[in-house]
């Protein structure tokens, strides 16, 4: 097709900007300078740091308010402060905090059952959806992790 015999007016709201009693931007246009005026505020004191507060190596200033109830803690927490040694563009920054989820949940595990609390796992893991929705997906979660933990069993009980 040539753009030059091309009738663009053919094309349902095509131009509609133009007229400014018809565009929606138009309020915007009229410039009072209350824009500038926003960013004059008393600002609210930021929050006080009464525990570790881990710190992105792009911005070396506390967040104004950042989450108190799980500091890092235990091996998950040398995994997190071993990630923010790094800089946010870098595998070695995003990696370690995803395994050190996956070992904080873990250590939540460990921490219920030494508290007397023996978790649902089957319930909190969504194995009865998965069951039900995935029966050949978990079938196979089961035999990748039967086979694993079997081989690290075996090498951790083999004799030296």
């Amino acid at each position: 097709m040539n753009n030059e015999n091309f009738d663009y007016k053919s094309i349902p709201g095509w131009g509609m900007d133009i007229d400014s009693e018809n565009e929606p931007t138009y309020p915007m246009k009229t410039y009072t300078g209350d824009d500038h005026k926003r960013s004059n505020y008393e600002k609210s004191p930021p929050q006080p740091v009464n525990i570790e507060l881990l710190k992105s190596t792009e911005r070396p200033q506390n967040s104004m308010v950042f989450g108190t109830s799980v500091p890092p803690s235990g091996l998950s927490g040398m995994i997190r402060r071993y990630a923010f040694k790094h800089s946010e563009d870098r595998y070695r920054h995003w990696i370690p905090l995803i395994l050190a989820d996956r070992v904080n949940a873990w250590e939540g595990i460990v921490e219920d059952l030494k508290s007397g609390i023996v978790p649902n796992i089957f319930a909190e893991r969504g194995l009865k959806a998965e069951l039900k929705y995935n029966p050949a997906g978990l079938a196979k979660k089961v035999v990748v992790g039967l086979v694993v933990g079997g081989l690290l069993i075996k090498y951790l009980t083999k004799k030296k």
